[in-house]
């Protein structure tokens, strides 16, 4: 049995390890940050929380030299610091895991790890760099292949090897952006033992997120931030979920009923809108990622798909969206075989899909909010008229399109990477919902938002449920797929281990089932 993790004593007079004062940042026509004031222990576990587009992560960016304030300093054991760069804020110990990934997909996990590290050896073949990376990474925990491209990883693997980048480094304050995003519960918990033990040495973790009940489990104290400024800073043990929430949009948050079927809803047809039949597709790596599978999508109803990160769920969403072309096995479009797989013609068919990685999958993230919000209707009225593009119509699309997601945007012409990543997942997510008139697939659709706009996103998808869509639900949060579902399909290893209704659900079954067994024992 394994120690208790001894709480760090910092000395009596110790100064904050970082103390951000007076910080402001400005963006043309949006104060991202105004005069904020926030201190950060030594030893201490300290939550940011806020809305999308609050200004957390600009705040995060300018501690660690991405940006630079317009006012206000840094100041760090003590002393004022200016970060120009990065690469200042890292040699002043400020480690920073983002919440869009920052690897070299041509590199191995072992090369993404060493690179730009000091502790690298100046020779060393890719054998003695994959040691060293599976020596750290069972130091942490984490499960990674050290000689894997990061081009082959799904979205939590790439995940796990940007946490392990950063606590390999030993940074004495870690900025953790939404770094549970993607892991299932028990690594969740692995990462939060390594972060106490991180912070018994007297060093500090910043840690956002916008799941509060995870929030209020791992912080010591908790800093709010809206629309730019800062609110409050609270003892996490003063706190409750409905507290916080109230705190980061300002008004009680009521949570919406999505188990019940009103009573106009469209009822689920007789006949699936959309079949998988024996199924077989391989990963990027050319491995069978999908075995055998069988799944129907009938119009009205939301099918829930369970089962832990890596799964087969990206190249399963991607499959279902004519994305990843299939192996073997047929695909049946309102009861049609499929002959070729196609992404624009699977929307022709009425299909959306939400990707899981929003960023690098949904968006263009050089091009203009308008380009990456109308791209789905491109070449149609009112956007193109006689083969010829309109920009004015493309704009006012755009801004209907912002309006209906809840997105202020000040310039429409600005690249959309400058979107903070909820914003960026609202905008794909009602994109994706106009052309979803048959099916939309969703992965992981409520990742990165918060808890007002995690409830508005959730009550979309039931509306268009209830209008008659067919909906596919990818989520690792079990509860989210209780809420919301007619019935669940649970994956494990590429393969549906089972299918539930679910009026008729057996979390353990579940559960059983996400780990490759049933509750006879069997194993997959």
């Amino acid at each position: 049995m394994s120690e208790p993790i001894t709480k760090y004593v910092a000395p009596p007079g110790s100064p904050p390890l970082v103390q951000l004062k007076g910080i402001a940042k400005y963006f043309p026509g949006v104060i991202a940050n105004q005069d904020v004031d926030i201190e950060v222990m030594p030893g201490e576990i300290h939550a940011l929380l806020g809305e999308n587009g609050a200004g957390k992560s600009t705040l995060m960016n300018i501690l660690t030299g991405i940006y630079q304030a317009d006012a206000g300093e840094i100041i760090i054991d003590g002393y004022a610091k200016e970060f120009a760069s990065p690469v200042q804020a890292i040699a002043a110990g400020i480690g920073m895991v983002h919440q869009h990934f920052k690897l070299v997909q041509a590199f191995t996990v072992a090369e993404n790890i060493h690179l730009g590290w000091s502790e690298t050896p100046r020779r060393a073949s890719a054998k003695v760099l994959e040691a060293r990376t599976a020596a750290l990474a069972e130091k942490y925990n984490f499960q990674v292949r050290p000689s894997a491209r990061i081009s082959e990883l799904s979205t939590g693997e790439q995940q796990r090897v940007e946490i392990l980048k950063v606590l390999a480094r030993q940074a004495r304050v870690l900025i953790l952006d939404e770094p549970t995003a993607v892991l299932t519960p028990a690594e969740a918990r692995e990462l939060f033992k390594a972060l106490r033990e991180f912070v018994s040495h007297g060093n500090a973790v910043i840690f956002i997120s916008h799941k509060l009940d995870e929030v209020l489990e791992i912080s010591d104290r908790i800093s709010i931030l809206r629309a730019g400024r800062k609110i409050a800073t609270e003892f996490a043990q003063d706190c409750t979920p409905a507290k916080l929430a109230r705190l980061m949009v300002g008004r009680d948050i009521v949570l919406a009923d999505m188990r019940g079927r009103p009573a106009n809803a469209a009822p689920i047809s007789d006949r699936p809108v959309l079949s998988l039949e024996n199924v077989v597709a391989r990963n990027d790596a050319g491995d069978v990622a999908l075995h055998g599978i069988d799944l129907a999508i009938h119009a009205g109803e939301i099918v829930g798909i369970a089962g832990v990160a890596g799964n087969g769920q990206r190249e399963l969403s991607q499959v279902l969206t004519g994305t990843r072309a299939v192996h073997s096995g047929r695909i049946v479009i309102d009861g049609e075989v499929v002959s070729r797989t196609n992404a624009a013609d699977f929307v022709e068919h009425g299909i959306g899909h939400i990707p899981e990685d929003r960023l690098h999958s949904g968006l263009a993230p050089g091009l203009s909010i308008t380009v990456n919000a109308v791209m789905r209707e491109y070449g149609k009225p009112p956007v193109t008229s006689h083969g010829l593009y309109k920009p004015g119509a493309a704009t006012a699309l755009a801004k209907e399109i912002a309006s209906v997601a809840d997105v202020a945007i000040p310039d429409f012409g600005m690249p959309i990477r400058n979107l903070s990543g909820g914003n960026q997942q609202r905008l794909v997510a009602r994109r994706e919902m106009r052309v979803a008139s048959k099916i939309l697939v969703a992965a992981y659709p409520s990742r990165g938002l918060d808890v007002g706009a995690i409830n508005t996103m959730l009550r979309y998808i039931v509306e268009l449920r209830n209008a008659g869509a067919g909906i596919v639900l990818i989520s690792e949060e079990l509860e989210e797929l209780l809420n919301l579902s007619d019935r669940i399909a649970v994956l494990y290893e590429g393969r549906i281990m089972g299918i539930v209704d679910n009026h008729a659900v057996d979390i353990e079954e579940i559960g059983l089932m996400m780990g490759g067994r049933s509750k006879t024992g069997e194993v997959a």
